[in-house]
């Protein structure tokens, strides 16, 4: 196992369990028996998901599981209501009380559970953890599941895949790793062929720490970016106090909205001269900070940092699973209520990390961290902790919707998991022309995340109004 993996492993603990909990709601309904032949013909040749990830000495390695059932990892239960309760609100309840349920380590490390019943179709509800895959890996992983997909042996090679492969790859291709990718390009684009070479050998399982110092050397020789990434990592000032910032419990919940539609987010994105994502960070800042408004505290002069992933892996390896992500952090102005000036300062910020090397150092922390021992892994990670309030992530998906098993998939949503501290976890997924926001917090910082998605709606509002208001033409 690699060090990065070996490190998502162990990071495991009371308040934050290394999941990445995703869920799917389908029409009309599917069955069981469809769902696991399946995941049998086109999940299980992928064989982190028939192996079992054993700690020793060493670190951490794959071992084949002797006893592997399928019906331990797909499984099926009917869904669970309080009296007066939604559907939706139950299956939130379901999937707040799974994200805090540790999976069997003595087998491999995911599980699909299937609610047959659900708003006239049914739901499915996905747990892997963070050691088999990052989420880039994960989503052509799960987009092997829908019709028209193919195991990994399949997708090595683009003529072997049917059509529907074939739009599922150009979709994740073409608008989650070139548009996410940007600040990779351009890191790896200052630091040469040094760093890229660093960055693989880092990700090698088979490295000692003769090579690790070498590639430190490596990557030492990259000059004055990497200095100063370093410092503004290690220097990064605390976040500013609010409700959502301490020591998180041990309990969650989630909540989504509606789909936005997308046109509207791009008519937005294109006034202002700003990217879609722009847009989008914009209106998680105006969320919270609507948020804190409504629950008495003042936001005004705020800033909170969350830490978003950036992929640092070409599509064609995502197949391979394993980690390969960096994190850059990225300070939201909550306190700006005008949103207009909240977007444009979003803008500026995510203007000034492209060029960064901080996705390629936060691998590279990750790496050391799984050299360590547990009690110094966790100490060094801690910073992260300390200096974040949240985890973020912003995937593109495919304009239309797919089928799985014969059914329209309708609805998708995923949180990637908060680590140390960190409370809150804001997921952003554009899908078959909408985009939909989800939220995931810890109940001890955030009793109720759903009045944080119902701020969403209304900010976007409130930006779309206000753009349709500047004046037209012109530069």
């Amino acid at each position: 196992m690699s060090k990065v993996d070996t490190a998502w492993l162990r990071m495991d603990s009371a308040s934050n369990l290394m999941m990445i909990v995703g869920v799917w709601v389908l029409r009309p309904g599917i069955t069981l028996a469809a769902l696991s032949e399946r995941v049998r013909e086109r999940l299980l040749p992928y064989r982190r998901f028939v192996q079992i990830a054993r700690q020793d000495a060493a670190g951490a390695h794959w071992a084949d599981d002797p006893d592997f059932q399928l019906e331990r990892h797909v499984l099926a239960r009917p869904l669970e209501r309080q009296r007066g309760q939604s559907e939706q609100a139950a299956l939130q309840d379901r999937v707040a009380h799974l994200t805090m349920q540790p999976l069997d380590p003595d087998h491999p490390l995911w599980q699909f559970e299937l609610i047959e019943q659900y708003q006239g179709g049914s739901a499915l509800v996905a747990r892997i953890h963070h050691c088999i895959a990052d989420g880039i890996a994960l989503i052509s992983v799960m987009m092997s599941l829908v019709d028209g997909g193919a195991p990994p042996p399949q997708r090595k090679s683009p003529k072997t895949a049917r059509a529907g492969m074939e739009a599922a790859e150009d979709w994740v291709a073409d608008s989650l790793i070139r548009p996410l990718g940007e600040l990779t390009a351009r890191a790896l684009e200052v630091a040469g062929g040094g760093a890229a070479k660093s960055l693989s050998m880092l990700a090698s399982p088979q490295q000692g720490l003769s090579d690790t110092l070498s590639q430190a050397m490596d990557i030492a020789r990259i000059g004055g970016q990497l200095a100063s990434d370093l410092a503004a990592l290690a220097l990064m000032p605390d976040d500013s106090p609010t409700r959502l910032k301490g020591q998180p419990g041990q309990h969650k919940r989630v909540a989504w909205c509606e789909p936005i539609p997308l046109d509207e987010v791009k008519a937005i994105s294109k006034a202002l001269k700003c990217s879609i994502n722009d847009v989008l960070l914009s209106c998680v800042a105006g969320a919270i900070g609507a948020y804190l408004r409504h629950q008495g505290d003042d936001p005004r002069g705020k800033e909170i940092r969350a830490m978003v992933p950036i992929n640092l892996r070409p599509m064609s390896d995502a197949w391979k699973l394993g980690n390969r992500f960096g994190l850059v952090p990225l300070v939201l102005p909550i306190g700006l209520d005008n949103p207009i000036e909240r977007a444009l300062a979003v803008r500026a910020r995510m203007t000034s990390l492209k060029g960064s090397l901080q996705p390629l150092l936060t691998f590279g922390l990750l790496s050391v961290a799984g050299l360590l021992i547990k009690p110094a892994q966790d100490a060094m990670l801690s910073l992260f902790g300390r200096k974040t309030t949240a985890v973020m992530t912003n995937v593109p998906g495919p304009s239309e919707k797919l089928k799985v098993c014969g059914s329209t998939l309708e609805q998708t949503m995923f949180w990637v998991p908060q680590s140390g501290t960190v409370g809150l976890g804001v997921s952003i997924l554009s899908y078959g022309g909408g985009v939909q926001f989800g939220v995931i917090a810890d109940t001890t910082l955030c009793p109720d995340p759903q009045k944080i998605i119902d701020e969403f709606e209304p900010e976007f509002r409130r930006l779309l109004t206000l753009t349709l208001m500047l004046p037209w033409g012109g530069d």
